[in-house]
Protein backbone atom coordinates (compact mmCIF):
# COMPACT_ATOMS: atom_id res chain seq x y z
CA UNK A 1 0.00 0.00 0.00
CA UNK A 2 0.99 3.33 -1.14
CA UNK A 3 0.22 6.83 0.43
CA UNK A 4 0.57 10.31 -1.03
CA UNK A 5 -0.79 13.55 -0.58
CA UNK A 6 -3.19 14.87 -2.65
CA UNK A 7 -4.91 18.31 -3.16
CA UNK A 8 -7.61 19.52 -0.78
CA UNK A 9 -10.14 22.28 0.33
CA UNK A 10 -9.24 24.25 3.18
CA UNK A 11 -11.89 22.52 4.65
CA UNK A 12 -10.36 18.99 4.13
CA UNK A 13 -7.22 17.41 3.79
CA UNK A 14 -6.86 14.26 1.02
CA UNK A 15 -4.77 11.51 1.07
CA UNK A 16 -4.50 8.96 -1.91
CA UNK A 17 -3.13 5.19 -1.84
CA UNK A 18 -3.46 2.17 -3.40
CA UNK A 19 -4.58 -1.24 -2.06
CA UNK A 20 -3.08 -4.01 -4.32
CA UNK A 21 -5.68 -6.47 -3.25
CA UNK A 22 -8.44 -7.63 -1.04
CA UNK A 23 -6.16 -8.37 1.96
CA UNK A 24 -5.18 -5.05 1.42
CA UNK A 25 -8.59 -3.46 1.62
CA UNK A 26 -9.51 -5.19 5.06
CA UNK A 27 -6.48 -4.17 7.11
CA UNK A 28 -7.63 -0.85 5.64
CA UNK A 29 -11.15 -1.42 6.70
CA UNK A 30 -9.74 -2.67 9.75
CA UNK A 31 -8.00 0.82 10.41
CA UNK A 32 -11.08 2.44 9.61
CA UNK A 33 -12.61 0.29 12.29
CA UNK A 34 -10.65 0.67 15.08
CA UNK A 35 -10.45 4.95 14.16
CA UNK A 36 -14.44 5.00 14.07
CA UNK A 37 -16.65 6.86 16.56
CA UNK A 38 -20.45 6.95 17.59
CA UNK A 39 -21.51 10.42 15.36
CA UNK A 40 -18.81 9.58 12.64
CA UNK A 41 -19.92 9.30 8.72
CA UNK A 42 -18.39 7.61 6.24
CA UNK A 43 -19.48 8.56 2.83
CA UNK A 44 -18.21 5.61 0.22
CA UNK A 45 -18.13 6.62 -3.47
CA UNK A 46 -17.36 4.53 -6.69
CA UNK A 47 -18.54 3.18 -9.60
CA UNK A 48 -20.23 0.24 -9.40
CA UNK A 49 -18.11 -2.78 -8.67
CA UNK A 50 -15.31 -0.41 -7.54
CA UNK A 51 -15.32 -2.04 -3.89
CA UNK A 52 -17.91 -0.06 -1.68
CA UNK A 53 -20.10 -2.43 -0.21
CA UNK A 54 -16.44 -5.18 0.49
CA UNK A 55 -15.15 -2.23 2.34
CA UNK A 56 -18.40 -1.73 4.16
CA UNK A 57 -18.61 -4.97 5.42
CA UNK A 58 -15.01 -5.69 6.04
CA UNK A 59 -15.29 -2.59 8.54
CA UNK A 60 -18.72 -3.71 10.33
CA UNK A 61 -16.81 -7.30 10.82
CA UNK A 62 -13.88 -6.05 12.13
CA UNK A 63 -15.64 -3.80 14.58
CA UNK A 64 -17.85 -6.91 15.35
CA UNK A 65 -15.00 -9.25 16.08
CA UNK A 66 -16.49 -11.93 13.97
CA UNK A 67 -17.45 -12.97 10.78
CA UNK A 68 -20.95 -11.93 11.06
CA UNK A 69 -23.11 -12.16 7.98
CA UNK A 70 -23.39 -8.19 6.35
CA UNK A 71 -26.14 -8.39 3.59
CA UNK A 72 -25.81 -5.55 1.16
CA UNK A 73 -28.24 -2.66 1.98
CA UNK A 74 -28.54 -2.63 -2.41
CA UNK A 75 -32.58 -3.30 -1.96
CA UNK A 76 -33.52 -2.81 1.92
CA UNK A 77 -31.44 0.66 1.51
CA UNK A 78 -30.26 0.90 4.97
CA UNK A 79 -28.66 -2.04 7.32
CA UNK A 80 -28.67 -1.70 11.09
CA UNK A 81 -25.98 -3.62 13.51
CA UNK A 82 -26.20 -3.60 17.25
CA UNK A 83 -22.41 -3.81 17.63
CA UNK A 84 -20.00 -4.57 20.73
CA UNK A 85 -19.14 -0.64 21.00
CA UNK A 86 -21.46 1.16 18.93
CA UNK A 87 -24.23 0.74 16.69
CA UNK A 88 -23.50 1.30 13.14
CA UNK A 89 -25.61 1.66 10.17
CA UNK A 90 -24.65 0.56 6.94
CA UNK A 91 -26.90 2.51 4.01
CA UNK A 92 -26.84 2.34 0.10
CA UNK A 93 -28.30 5.41 -1.59
CA UNK A 94 -28.18 3.73 -4.93
CA UNK A 95 -31.51 3.10 -5.70
CA UNK A 96 -32.62 7.08 -4.51
CA UNK A 97 -34.91 8.92 -6.81
CA UNK A 98 -34.88 12.11 -5.15
CA UNK A 99 -32.59 14.06 -1.98
CA UNK A 100 -35.92 14.65 -0.48
CA UNK A 101 -36.18 10.91 0.56
CA UNK A 102 -32.86 10.69 2.63
CA UNK A 103 -35.21 12.28 5.46
CA UNK A 104 -37.18 9.28 5.64
CA UNK A 105 -34.48 6.91 6.11
CA UNK A 106 -34.20 8.05 9.50
CA UNK A 107 -29.94 8.94 8.94
CA UNK A 108 -29.50 11.84 11.18
CA UNK A 109 -30.62 9.73 13.95
CA UNK A 110 -28.40 7.08 13.59
CA UNK A 111 -25.18 9.47 14.07
CA UNK A 112 -26.25 11.02 17.63
CA UNK A 113 -25.44 7.16 19.16
CA UNK A 114 -23.54 5.70 16.14
CA UNK A 115 -21.60 5.37 13.12
CA UNK A 116 -23.06 5.46 9.58
CA UNK A 117 -21.45 4.26 6.29
CA UNK A 118 -23.00 5.47 3.56
CA UNK A 119 -22.57 4.00 -0.18
CA UNK A 120 -23.74 6.84 -2.78
CA UNK A 121 -23.17 10.00 -0.48
CA UNK A 122 -24.02 12.09 -3.42
CA UNK A 123 -27.35 11.30 -3.88
CA UNK A 124 -28.52 12.87 -0.48
CA UNK A 125 -27.35 16.33 -2.39
CA UNK A 126 -26.32 18.60 1.23
CA UNK A 127 -28.42 16.47 3.82
CA UNK A 128 -25.15 14.80 4.97
CA UNK A 129 -22.78 16.36 7.24
CA UNK A 130 -20.13 17.89 5.63
CA UNK A 131 -17.70 16.91 8.28
CA UNK A 132 -17.39 13.27 7.43
CA UNK A 133 -14.90 11.10 6.13
CA UNK A 134 -15.07 10.36 2.56
CA UNK A 135 -13.45 7.71 0.61
CA UNK A 136 -13.67 7.30 -3.27
CA UNK A 137 -12.75 3.75 -4.32
CA UNK A 138 -11.99 3.17 -8.47
CA UNK A 139 -10.66 -0.21 -10.11
CA UNK A 140 -7.08 0.23 -11.01
CA UNK A 141 -6.51 -1.48 -14.66
CA UNK A 142 -5.69 -4.95 -13.53
CA UNK A 143 -8.86 -4.74 -11.26
CA UNK A 144 -7.36 -6.16 -8.25
CA UNK A 145 -5.95 -2.93 -7.21
CA UNK A 146 -8.33 0.11 -5.73
CA UNK A 147 -6.77 3.22 -5.35
CA UNK A 148 -8.76 5.55 -2.88
CA UNK A 149 -8.37 9.09 -2.25
CA UNK A 150 -9.60 9.76 1.78
CA UNK A 151 -10.74 13.29 2.56
CA UNK A 152 -11.05 14.12 6.05
CA UNK A 153 -13.21 16.52 7.59
CA UNK A 154 -12.31 18.73 10.39
CA UNK A 155 -12.97 16.00 12.90
CA UNK A 156 -10.88 13.29 10.96
CA UNK A 157 -7.98 14.70 10.54
CA UNK A 158 -6.58 13.81 13.72
CA UNK A 159 -7.36 10.50 13.02
CA UNK A 160 -6.15 10.41 8.64
CA UNK A 161 -1.87 9.83 9.48
CA UNK A 162 -3.70 6.69 11.82
CA UNK A 163 -5.95 5.12 8.27
CA UNK A 164 -3.45 6.00 5.86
Amino acid sequence: MSATAGPSSPSTTATELSLPDLAATRAFAARLAALLRPGDLVGLEGDLGAGKSELARAVIRALAGAEIEVPSPSFTLVQHYDLPHFPVVHADLYRLSDAGEVAELGLDETLQAGALLVEWPERTGDQLPADRLTIRLAVAEDSDTRTVVVEAGPGWRDRLADLV
